[in-house]
């Protein structure tokens, strides 16, 4: 009877482990686009959520938007991203992702 539950038990745990294996295989990988600063921002941005939030705030955010936004991600939510890589990251995304 033992055997006959720890086989079951292992069935399960390898049918729970293949099917996260497939969701994560139809996830899309965020791509953004090329240009100075976007390994700083890779670096320091994905290290905390995932890259999509940049492509999904694109449309709302200028230049004073992107500035706030880093701003509270390292004063409020406790980044440690130095003050220089802000200012790439700020460079970056106000470039490359502002309405």
């Amino acid at each position: 009877m033992n055997s006959s539950i720890t086989f079951a038990v292992s069935g399960a745990c390898l049918l729970m482990a293949l099917s996260t294996d497939v969701v994560r295989a139809d996830e899309s990988t965020i791509v953004l686009k090329p240009g100075d600063g976007l390994d700083i921002v890779e670096g320091n941005c994905a290290a905390c959520h995932s890259l999509d939030l940049i492509q999904m705030n694109s449309p709302i955010q200028d230049e004073k938007g992107w500035t706030e936004t880093v701003g509270k991600m390292v004063h409020v939510m406790g980044a440690p991203i130095t003050e220089d890589d802000q200012k790439q990251i700020i460079t970056y995304l106000s470039t490359n992702y502002s309405k």
